[in-house]
């Protein structure tokens, strides 16, 4: 499994640092070129290069700078080759004077496209505490780690959603994925995750749970239109870790199984009994069937969403967790998702199709490293 390339970090660093030094190299190279060469010969390219350049990359004072820059560099070569009173001469000038001015506007209208995408991540970042608040990171014995990564670049909340609660009948956590993509979706999540939170201290156990989540999106699905209305399913994995003892009790929702990794090695829990997503009881009789495996001290209850399996590299080979994680050692939940997510983009090369929610509990007291 690969870890982030600090060196391709660094290089990309690098890169973005040097860019910086272009508006300075086109308006030096323009004026020895321009210099060095026939005095019918215009470095006009350069000069007006250089404050556009400076326009994208840098601030408003730098791109003044360098449209001042051009304008001088451009006169003293015009009144050094006898050019500036010269109808050609002035024309020169007063384009690359021009293209100074439109470049300080365009900086400027980059500058409030910057501000207001800023805000719009600041309202989404806080859409996504509201919506899918983190997790403690430790509940008694228990270890916890999220992530979230979304396909749609700056957003930060799609369909797929994540929960964890301290109840009297233990630690219950809930990893599901709502079919479909904006608003709606996201409608879908918060009823989820709304009732979730209230079953989960209420019900004795995880089929009422799913039970009362079934008949909220059932509500909420008869409010919608089109499809929406009869498609409006969520996939789902409920898990419950007893606050004493060594086992966790599993219900799963046509969703992706989880897996339980202890010492390098890695069991992909699937459902006993299979059942249908949430949101679609009417379909069926069938309450699902909860399933009990040991979790020993050591052990990290690994749940996801299906962009974790369904990511592709360029080949179109599907990632493979189990596979991936088998043999190695985590110290911690954060440690795991970390390097999921790593080797998932080194696996894709950086392409994300669909969104992914990560949930990972360690239980502590297997003598794990730190």
């Amino acid at each position: 499994m690969r870890a982030p390339s600090a060196g391709r970090a660094g290089r990309r660093r690098w890169c973005l640092r040097h860019l910086r030094l272009l508006p300075v190299l086109l308006l030096a190279g323009g004026a020895a070129l321009d210099y060095n060469t026939s005095p019918h010969f215009s470095a006009e390219a350069f000069y007006t290069a250089a404050p556009m350049t400076a326009a994208a990359l840098l601030s408003l004072r730098a791109t003044v700078l360098a449209g001042l820059g051009a304008c001088g560099a451009d006169a003293a070569l015009l009144v050094h080759f006898g050019f500036i009173g010269d109808p050609g001469g002035r024309s020169e000038l007063a384009a690359v004077a021009t293209v100074s001015a439109f470049a300080v506007v365009v900086n400027r209208l980059m500058y409030y496209s910057e501000v207001r995408l800023q805000s719009a991540r600041d309202v989404a970042l806080a859409v996504q505490r509201a919506v899918l608040p983190r997790p403690p990171a430790s509940i008694g014995p228990l270890r916890i780690a999220v992530r979230y990564q979304s396909a749609v670049k700056d957003a930060q909340i799609g369909g797929d959603l994540y929960g964890v609660q301290d109840t009297p009948y233990g630690v219950r956590c809930l990893v599901g994925d709502v079919r479909g993509k904006g608003m709606e979706a996201v409608k879908a999540v918060d009823v989820t995750l709304g009732v979730f939170r209230e079953a989960a201290e209420e019900e004795p156990t995880l089929v009422r749970i799913a039970a009362r989540l079934d008949r909220a999106l059932l509500r909420e699905a008869r409010r919608r239109d089109g499809l929406e209305r009869t498609e409006g399913f969520v996939t789902s994995v409920l898990a419950e870790i007893p606050h004493s003892g060594d086992e966790v009790r599993l219900l799963n929702h046509g969703h992706p199984a989880p897996l339980l990794l202890h010492g390098g090695r890695v069991r992909g829990v699937e459902p006993s009994e299979p059942a249908l997503p949430l949101a679609l009881a009417e379909l069926c009789l069938g309450e699902g069937r909860t399933d009990t495996v040991p979790f020993p001290p050591g052990a990290t209850l690994l749940l996801y969403t299906d962009g974790l399996t369904e990511a592709r590299d360029r080949a179109g080979v599907f990632y493979d967790p189990a596979a991936r994680l088998t043999g190695h050692d985590f110290s911690g939940p954060d440690e795991l998702l970390d390097a999921l997510l790593a080797d998932v983009g080194h696996h894709t090369g950086g392409r994300i199709t669909d969104d992914m929610a990560l949930l990972a509990v360690t239980r502590g007291g297997g003598g794990e490293s730190t």
